[in-house]
């Protein structure tokens, strides 16, 4: 690997925004399903062909250079959790001239002072109308494997609720993988209602759920890259669809002068747990037909098969369909 910047943090480009609303003229509205902006039109269509809707150009309020967008018809879409920690999250007050606060939940940071919504209005300033207190920011940074490009896609919400669940599953899934590797997660918007004062307040709310993998899964470690982008597919399975990994023995056994080299490289395969021990698996049965190939090309015509130095006669590697197949036990294999 080349060299990298030392005073800089490297990360991925972002992509696009995931939202759970969107503007109608001046006026912004919720959504029950996803809503995918962009600069790229090619990201929006591709999501478009995924979850439904149509893409279109669209202008975000207070800005004057257009995007993409594509109301979804998907309340659930697939996501991957990336490396690092993908969550960050503020109490923010935005104004046309930008941020005018943001607080971590007991500080404003842009002028260090107490947290001002609570100072004012107590423990519940959420309850208060928007724009009178900061609104509540969360921000989570995925990565949307069905959508091209490697760089990231950021889910933000206002909700105080998801405010309080995303950082639990994120930090139980850190916790697991101390950042490491990548997590398979599904970002689904949940209706749900609150009654308060004898009114019925209906929202949405976006909930991060592990999919295809269990919490043991997640909390044993870094799960690697064929489970995240498979998640449920057995190990086994992931291997039949992408081949062998490692070495390559049928093109070692290819090359090979004897069948007894070709013998010698099943045990090894055997040690590593790429063949079957009884030789039932179909690796073994395609290095098997190599060796007797190999008999059949050093074979001496019209001649008897002579012994070793030992007096022991080579056996003939025999493949039966419905059974296990087994290697010589007259022949020990070369250490390498």
């Amino acid at each position: 690997m080349g060299a990298r910047l030392r005073n800089t943090q490297a990360r991925a480009a972002e992509h696009g925004r995931l939202r759970t609303g969107y503007t109608q003229g001046n006026r912004p509205m919720r959504s029950a399903t996803w809503v995918v902006t962009s600069h790229s039109e090619e990201h929006v269509r591709k999501a478009a062909e995924l979850w439904g809707g149509e893409p279109e150009q669209w202008q975000p309020l207070n800005s004057t250079i257009s995007q993409w967008r594509v109301i979804t018809k998907a309340s659930s879409i697939e996501a991957l959790i990336t490396p690092g920690d993908p969550l960050n999250q503020y109490n923010e007050m935005w104004s046309k001239g930008g941020c005018q606060r943001r607080c971590d939940g007991e500080t404003e940071t842009l002028t260090r002072q107490p947290c001002i919504c609570a100072a004012r209005f107590g423990e519940d300033w959420h309850l208060q109308k928007k724009g009178v207190v900061c609104s509540t920011t969360s921000r989570l940074n995925v990565m949307l494997p069905d959508l091209s490009g490697m760089g990231m896609w950021r889910a933000e919400t206002h909700s105080f609720y998801a405010a309080q669940e995303w950082p639990g599953m994120v930090d139980m899934v850190l916790a697991g993988t101390n950042g490491k590797g990548f997590i398979p997660v599904t970002l689904r918007i949940e209706p749900r209602q609150r009654v308060a004062n004898g009114e019925t307040k209906k929202f949405p709310v976006v909930v991060v759920e592990l999919r295809g993998i269990t919490p043991r899964q997640a909390l044993a470690g870094p799960v690697n890259a064929a489970t995240a982008l498979n998640p449920g597919v057995t190990p086994q399975a992931v291997a039949a669809i992408e081949g062998p990994k490692g070495r390559d023995w049928l093109a070692e056994a290819a090359g090979a002068l004897t069948s007894d080299d070709v013998r010698d490289l099943w045990m090894e395969a055997q040690q590593t747990g790429d063949v079957h021990p009884k030789g039932t698996d179909p690796l073994s049965k395609q290095l098997m037909a190599i060796a007797a190939e190999k008999d059949a090309e050093n074979a001496t015509p019209n001649q008897g098969p002579e012994p070793d130095e030992n007096g022991v006669y080579d056996a003939e590697v025999v493949s039966d369909e419905t059974g296990p197949v087994t290697w010589p036990a007259t022949r020990q294999p070369a250490s390498r």
